[in-house]
């Protein structure tokens, strides 16, 4: 049976990577280390590929399917990126096919038939349906090319989001030893690296590991006050119009936020697995086939979400890692355009975090890894340095430069103060009221408030009492926040969340350990406008003019009116940077066309002719 890329070389050529890479995505030239990536599979190696959301990991496994004999197999958890991904090849096409829980028993077993017939390039399946019996044996029968381990820290049990059915993937490499496997991920630190190499069988397989740093995310980290409002605040004044994600906590605040921005005139939805799966569903479709629609969400929204223009994503409360963060921020600005990343943080969210790992039924020795998760969150969000160095120095990558220029420490560096005696001062409070108290008590204590509990207590006897008067509850509060986050406090979850001195702490009260505490800039507010980062300019792309405005509202409302009759997202039939490009180029003739990346050989047959009569109308 021939490679599937046989179909789409010239006659008489051999298809290469290149080429295909053209005819098929419209592509002019790869990306990074996606060449040597596609070689190395190609040619029948194993690789563990790591690379940022919107780096182009798809392409990694999907030109390698084409490019050798039989059918790619991809191992993925996620419906609505199979969906998508699935609908966007078929677009250009590539004959894939989905194998999932969506399917009818008359619906699967024509994708079966298709399969042992060698009529698809790409099969999608979901991990606890390759594992059936029934399904392993159709494999077996069936001319494989690869399989590729989508989202693949999915089998680290240190990973953020940690899949019990992903370890079962272990027997691909016992029952296909020799086709090649590629594991990918967006997200992996060094223990979850390791544990995707033991379980998917790829000792010795060599690691593509780009950077992870996204230079058009301008990451931002705000203390939280009335966070609601700050929100608000937020998306009116920094994003008024665009596609964003909110993560919350809980359901019940996802609710309420959603609500509470639906009534101050932003487009919001809730999404959360206690919703009823219609109403679910019909948001998710909302937010990916819609401009400018706001879903508010709990984590179990936004995997798989392949929607390229999604402008922010807004955290209210703490993620569980630095794991987690990035890959949940991460979904903002697939398609390179500037994009923020906005969190509002406080004490509250550590205590939270932390009782929820103390009253989890994992292991010792989970807790204590989960703990120094969080830990590390948490000194970046106290962080008064850049936040992109910190972010990248997690996984391993050293900065090139001590400002990113796309931050908010960067952008508006805060102060720095000598904040000994204060540190001092609360440790002391902590000390002498017993170690069993939470904020709240320690700094009534220190601005020598006479409250019920602190007469009650005694504790209005004591020295500390009204030795912090000089600082309001604001700066108590942030000092707090920050010895938690230096650990020489932390809450204890099992004595009602009260501050206790670590080990660290003596060195503080000694005066032997320094002290240097943050101070917000007052009034200060981040710049909206598109900045350079330590990378240089963000990645060059066909800007419009404002002349080419009622062309590009033009080539949108022919995109929307495809996507509907082929009931498909607008990304799928083309991407904002192609409309982009043919807005700045005004092509007349499809072979001017096919020059704008984007658009591939099917992409041309089936839109070329259409696409010029917008062009043309909109110069006449």
């Amino acid at each position: 049976m021939p490679a599937p890329a046989a179909r789409y070389a010239e006659p008489g050529n051999a298809p290469d990577a290149l080429s295909v890479l053209n005819s098929v995505f419209g592509l002019p030239a790869f990306r990074g280390a996606q060449e040597e990536i596609v070689r190395h599979v190609t040619e029948g190696g194993n690789c563990l590929v790591l690379m940022p959301t919107g780096g182009g990991k798809s392409l990694c496994y999907q030109l390698p399917s084409l490019l050798r004999e039989g059918c790619g197999i991809v191992v993925s958890p996620l419906i609505a990126l199979m969906r998508d991904q699935v609908a966007g090849l078929l677009e250009a096409g590539v004959n894939a096919a989905v194998l999932n829980s969506t399917l009818s028993f008359d619906e699967a077993s024509e994708v079966e038939r298709r399969l042992l017939a060698g009529d698809l390039d790409l099969l999608y399946v979901a991990p606890e349906r390759l594992l059936t019996p029934r399904c392993l044996s159709l494999l077996g029968q069936a001319s494989i090319a690869l399989f590729a381990i989508d989202e693949a820290h999915c089998v680290s049990q240190w990973g953020h989001d940690f899949r019990p059915e992903y370890i079962g993937l272990s027997a691909i490499a016992e029952r296909f030893p020799d086709v090649p496997r590629i594991a990918l991920t967006a997200t992996a630190d060094e223990m979850t690296r390791k544990e995707i190499v033991t379980r998917l069988g790829l000792s010795g397989a060599p690691s593509f590991i780009s950077s992870f740093d996204r230079p058009n995310i301008r990451y931002e980290i705000v203390e939280k006050q009335n966070a609601p409002a700050q929100l608000k605040a937020f998306i009116s004044e920094r994003h008024a119009g665009d596609a964003g994600i909110v993560y919350c906590l809980s359901r019940a605040k996802v609710e309420d936020t959603a609500e509470a921005l639906s009534k101050a005139g932003i487009p919001a939805l809730p999404y959360h697995a206690g919703l009823d799966a219609s109403v679910r569903a019909r948001n998710q479709d909302r937010f990916i086939n819609e401009d400018g629609v706001v879903i508010v969400a709990t984590i179990a929204f936004g995997m798989g979400i392949d929607k390229p223009d999604v402008r922010f994503v807004a955290h209210l409360d703490l993620p569980k890692s630095i794991e987690a963060y990035y890959q949940e921020t991460g979904r903002a600005g697939r398609d390179g355009k500037p994009s923020s990343a906005w969190m509002a943080y406080g004490l509250t969210d550590i205590v939270q975090q932390r009782r929820m790992i103390d009253e989890s039924t994992g292991s010792d020795t989970f807790k204590r890894v989960s703990i120094g998760k969080l830990d590390a969150l948490v000194a970046l969000a106290e962080t008064a340095g850049c936040r992109r160095s910190r972010l990248l120095g997690y996984f391993g990558e050293e900065a090139t430069s001590s400002s990113c220029g796309n931050c908010d420490n960067c952008l508006s560096p805060p102060q720095l103060r000598d904040g000994k005696v204060a540190a001092q001062k609360l440790l002391s409070c902590a000390y002498r009221t017993g170690q069993r108290f939470g904020a709240m008590h320690l700094i009534d204590v220190l601005v020598g408030r006479l409250t019920e509990r602190v007469t009650q207590f005694g504790h209005d006897k004591l020295s500390v009492f009204g030795v912090g008067r000089e600082l309001n509850e604001k700066h108590w509060r942030a000092v707090i926040r920050q010895l938690v986050a230096m650990g020489h406090l932390r809450a204890d979850s099992e004595a009602f969340n009260a501050l206790k001195l670590t080990e660290s702490a003596r060195g503080v009260l000694k005066g032997e350990t320094e002290i240097m505490l943050r101070e917000a800039a007052p009034g200060t507010r981040i710049r909206v406008s598109r900045t350079k980062s330590r990378r240089g300019d963000l990645e060059p792309r066909a800007e419009a003019k404002p002349a080419d405005a009622p062309l590009q509202a033009a080539l949108r409302a022919w995109r929307s009116e495809i996507a509907r009759q082929r009931n498909v997202p607008a990304y799928v039939v083309l991407h904002d940077s192609t409309l982009d490009g043919i807005a700045a180029a005004r092509p007349m003739t499809l072979n001017a066309l096919r020059d704008i990346p984007g658009i591939g050989d099917k992409k041309l047959e089936h839109y070329g002719d259409e696409l010029l009569a917008v062009v043309r109308a909109a110069d006449a």
